[in-house]
């Protein structure tokens, strides 16, 4: 019989981004998810556990993340994906604090040009968001573009590392009210 893999995870509910779901075996944090009620399945010979003590650390440095005291994660990771996907977000990895890339400028990194959409996918596979700053990426013009926590949650993050975008016009619902130099245009601190 194979022995049985444990994978610690807790809840956590975050004033700046809601509810999030951290995972992670002895060799790093496996999952970072936005929480909507329903856990991952488990993989194959994996025994999940909750326990809030052994999430600690990673718990620590998101909240000192999300107080704008921490810019870079000093814990290990546990990736399960393709070579693909392991490509892109180690390029994602790269990202500096408070910029941002476009699909196609990753697709680039990576060697392979013409996979931007491809990217884009395994954007919407990351496993451990906010660690692998998938929020970092934009759409070639500079606007924000799908994210698993939603838009609104990808704004707050980019705008706590003081990150330009711009806003698409169905985000601007009011461009007067909008104290921006431009009203598409975003780059103050969260």
């Amino acid at each position: 019989m194979p022995e049985l893999k444990t994978v610690y995870f807790c809840r956590i509910d975050s004033l700046e981004v809601g509810p999030l779901l951290l995972a992670a075996t002895e060799k790093g944090l496996r999952c970072l998810h936005f929480y909507k009620g329903t856990m991952p399945p488990p993989g194959k010979d994996e025994i999940w556990i909750e326990s809030n003590e052994h999430l600690r650390r990673y718990v620590l440095q998101l909240e000192a993340y999300f107080r704008g005291e921490l810019r870079a994660f000093t814990f290990e990771l546990d990736l399960i994906g393709t070579q693909f996907q392991k490509d892109c977000w180690q390029a994602l990895l790269r990202i500096p604090y408070g910029e941002t890339r476009s699909y196609a400028e990753i697709a680039s990194v990576i060697g392979r040009p013409n996979a931007f959409r491809a990217v884009g996918q395994a954007n919407h596979d990351n496993p451990i968001a906010i660690i692998i700053p998938c929020h970092r990426v934009l759409g070639a013009n500079g606007t924000l573009t799908g994210y698993g926590g939603g838009l609104t949650t990808k704004e707050k993050l980019l705008r706590l590392e003081g990150a330009r975008f711009r806003l698409s016009a169905k985000l601007c619902a009011n461009p007067a009210e909008d104290k921006t130099p431009s009203a598409t245009q975003a780059s103050l601190p969260y």
